[in-house]
Parts: C-alpha cells; sequence; structure tokens
C-alpha cells in the first residue's frame, strides 16, 4: 500500500468514527493533554482512563496522544523541561537534558529511558513533569474546540450526504 493511499485510508476512518461530536472532540482533547506530558509509557492508558471518567471517546483520546511521537520527542520535553524549571526556579541543566535524549536516541527500550528519567532527579522529573501538564492545559481546550467544529461538520456533511441518497424526485 502506498504511502498516500494510507493517509487517505486512516483519514476516512477518522472521519467515520461514531459519536456525539462533544466526546470525540474530548476525546481528542484529553488525548492531546496526556500526550504533551512526558509519561511515554502510560500517555495512553491515562488517557483512555481520563476519557472514561469524563465521558469522552476513548478512541480519539488513543489518538490524541499520537501529537507525542518519536519525531518530536526532543522538542515536547525540552520546552516542557524549560518550562517546568523557569516555573519552579531551578537553574538550567543541559548536561542531564542532554543524557537522557542520548538515550533516547540509543535505546528504544522504554524502561531504561524511565529509569533514566528518574535517575535525573526529583528536580528534574518535577520540572518536565509540571512544563508538561501546564503545556497540556494550554493546549487542550483550543484542541476540544477545534475538533468539535470539526466533528460537527463531517456529522452535518454526513447527513447532508445521507439525505440527498435517501431524496426521491416525486415525479418518477
Amino acid at each position: 500500500m502506498n504511502f498516500q493511499r494510507q493517509i487517505k485510508y486512516y483519514y476516512l476512518r477518522f472521519i467515520r468514527l461514531r459519536g456525539d461530536p462533544h466526546e470525540l472532540a474530548l476525546g481528542m482533547a484529553l488525548g492531546v493533554f496526556t500526550g504533551l506530558m512526558p509519561i511515554i509509557p502510560f500517555q495512553t492508558v491515562l488517557a483512555v482512563t481520563l476519557a472514561m471518567l469524563f465521558k469522552g471517546s476513548k478512541i480519539t483520546a488513543a489518538i490524541g496522544t499520537w501529537v507525542s511521537n518519536p519525531l518530536n520527542w526532543y522538542f515536547l520535553y525540552y520546552v516542557s523541561y524549560k518550562l517546568g524549571a523557569f516555573m519552579l526556579g531551578l537553574p538550567e541543566r543541559k548536561k542531564v537534558f542532554a543524557s537522557i535524549t542520548s538515550v533516547i536516541d540509543s535505546c528504544p527500550d522504554t524502561m531504561v529511558i524511565l529509569r533514566k528519567f528518574l535517575g535525573a532527579g526529583g528536580d528534574f522529573v518535577a520540572a518536565i513533569l509540571l512544563g508538561g501538564f501546564v503545556l497540556g492545559i494550554v493546549f487542550a481546550p483550543p484542541i476540544y474546540f477545534l475538533f468539535l467544529k470539526f466533528f460537527i461538520s463531517v456529522r452535518t456533511w454526513r447527513e447532508s450526504r445521507k439525505e440527498r441518497r435517501n431524496w426521491r424526485d416525486p415525479d418518477f
């Protein structure tokens, strides 16, 4: 399957998601919220749990966590750490952050990365978690409203298409 065809396939599957637009958008916002937190092995579990608690879509919550992926981990982690360190008034620790990114580069094992994070010290962990939490709080509401509008328009489009198919000309 070529790349464009795969993209179209996943796009079609995405717009065919069933559910109330509010639930779908809430799930997406909760997924993005947890996806911006540096808790890689637990993001999806937390997003789906939050979706169950707040009655959002579990599927879109899981999809929303994809906001963090191997292409942008460094950026998200760095911004999370910088923001959290600033808020906590911590000194800059570039060497610790560099050693963690080198572990992420060299070892795909999540538990090794997690041990490295926890070994960096409580200040580092607190800073990166606080920064990720703040980023999630900042970005989740706009994501909710953006996807609410998207899912409402998809539902409207689907209903109009269905009406056109079911419409019969009385002259026939």
